[in-house]
């Protein structure tokens, strides 16, 4: 491979944790959100479609799981699996970049902590 070739490997990657919602989906499933009424209330902005379908696509790349609870009613909730779990130190890490050099609406020029 080229020096100057992207990695397929680090391209299917980004494109799969780089879509749309499914950083925050991970995120919120790594701080507690497990069931999904919780995750969806933990998302400003998402709704129940595109939840559903990041969910199947985390749940598809092994990223996450569904378990199945047997209580009445039948409750589902989401975890991350072991795959799901190495991704903390980059995510924490994408976490720190963002506080330091993201801007939102509102804040001062020069002011990214958040």
């Amino acid at each position: 491979m080229s020096p100057d070739s992207v990695c397929t490997r680090f391209h299917v990657a980004m494109e799969l944790i780089g879509a749309r919602w499914s950083g925050a989906v991970i995120h919120m499933i790594f701080k507690g959100a497990h069931r999904y009424g919780d995750i969806k209330a933990a998302i400003p902005g998402i709704n129940d479609t595109m939840l559903a379908r990041r969910l199947r696509e985390l749940e598809s790349a092994g990223l996450v799981e569904r378990r199945v609870l047997a209580t009445s009613p039948v409750r589902a909730e989401y975890h991350l699996t072991r795959m799901g779990e190495e991704l903390r130190p980059a995510l924490d890490e994408l976490v720190t970049w963002s506080h330091k050099w993201i801007t939102l609406p509102g804040d001062h020029p020069g002011q990214a902590a958040g």
